[in-house]
């Protein structure tokens, strides 16, 4: 292993905390099943309110910006109150404004409501990402979120169900949500003993935690603007190519198997692994001949369907390696600083994902889809090879 830069090191205990382990599961559920059920609940009922598209899609990214706004903000807000009581009060905004949406019939009103669910729900998404972080043992550590990146995808895997089953009708699907929400705060308060404190300060402005450790930051930005482009416009690709929607929908479900199912292998193999940047740099070779080879094997589904298989488990694999590598580099309030700066790296994919891969299918027709998830493969390519060389004890 290298060196830790001075003011990085690493906890001596190789024991998991359970408590602290479900306790970050038990947030990152919350969240998972609040995305997934939030965001065709809402759309679906603005479409039934007869909102034009447009302005469905003007609230709808103001998830991504509401995300954007509260990363710079959770970890002050977590050193002057605590880690617990910031996440406890998240957690009693996120499913006030929940309901909220329920109550509030007045268009322009779910804007504001928009900010506040989202950016309630970012400040437990850093934080629950800071709390396993902190607290994996470093020999395990790679497991350990490869366990909390499984529970994260079935939790977005778990919201679409839960609304497919509960509908658009009425106070249900709003107070179920809620209810997911509030539930997380039993584990949390459970094991608040165990949660790490953030005692001081982050040392450095906001922006700079972005590009401190940029191996991690970039490779969460690549899974966010990967997945949110793949899954916004895959269907569009999938029916263009001569696939039936239903076909182009079981395609994005095997992606999510492989988003699922490679997770802990990943994690645990990173565990294995001397630098972490080799292993998000072969994922990113995989993904990149992937994405080349999706114009040409599309003429078969179960082709197309094996791609996407390991594809999505590269994708995944990104954001636990990612993370993964970047509680290796930092401890204390510059790895909570950092969480930030992940999470506000994957916000901007998710806000830029979806742009270029739809211009880049506008301008050069439909296999512009796979040529620019290519090209933020290999920006990533370039990116961790540069490193690698140049600087190679740093992240």
């Amino acid at each position: 292993m290298h060196q830790p830069s001075p003011g990085l090191s690493k906890p001596a205990e190789e024991q998991i905390h359970w408590p602290s382990l479900i306790a970050a599961v038990a947030a990152i559920s919350a969240v998972g099943i609040a995305i997934g059920l939030g965001l065709p609940l809402l759309s679906i009922i603005m479409e039934k309110r007869g909102i034009s598209s447009t302005m469905i899609g003007l609230n709808s990214a103001m998830a991504g910006l509401a995300s954007m706004a509260a990363a710079p903000l959770t970890t002050k807000l977590a050193h002057k109150i605590g880690v617990v009581p910031a996440m406890l009060l998240a957690i009693l905004v996120a499913s006030i404004s929940a309901l909220g949406f329920y109550a509030i019939e007045n268009f322009w009103l779910w804007f504001p409501l928009r900010v506040a669910f989202h950016g309630a729900i970012t400040v437990m998404f850093i934080l629950s990402e800071f709390w396993i972080n902190a607290t994996a043992p470093p020999r395990k550590r790679g497991l350990v979120l490869g366990i909390y990146g499984t529970v994260l995808s079935l939790g977005f895997a778990t919201g679409p169900l839960l609304f497919s089953i509960l509908g658009s009708e009425g106070i249900l699907p709003f107070a179920v949500g809620a209810g997911v929400i509030l539930l997380a705060a039993i584990p949390i308060f459970i094991a608040r003993n165990e949660c790490p404190v953030i005692d001081e300060k982050p040392e450095r402005h906001f922006l700079r935690y972005v590009f401190l450790v940029p191996t991690a930051t970039a490779a969460v930005f690549i899974f966010g603007a990967v997945e949110s482009g793949g899954l916004s416009l895959f269907p569009i690709f999938g029916t263009r190519a001569g696939f039936t929607e239903a076909q182009a929908a079981l395609l994005l479900t095997v992606m999510g198997i492989g988003n699922v199912v490679f997770q802990i292998p990943l994690g645990m193999l990173s565990d294995r692994i001397k630098d972490r940047r080799t292993l998000l740099s072969i994922m990113t070779v995989i993904g990149l001949i992937g994405a080349l080879s999706l114009p040409l094997l599309v003429h078969s589904w179960l082709l197309t369907a094996v791609v996407l298989l390991f594809w999505g488990g590269c994708v995944s694999g990104l954001y636990t390696v990612g993370l993964s590598h970047l509680g290796s580099r930092l401890t204390g309030a510059d790895l909570a600083a950092a969480n930030a700066a992940f999470i506000f790296s994957y916000a901007v994919g998710t806000v830029a994902g979806p742009q270029v891969i739809g211009a880049s299918m506008d301008v050069t027709g439909n296999s512009g889809f796979a040529w620019a998830i290519a090209g933020f493969f290999a920006i990533y390519i370039v990116l961790t090879i540069g490193r690698m060389v140049l600087r190679p004890k740093q992240g």
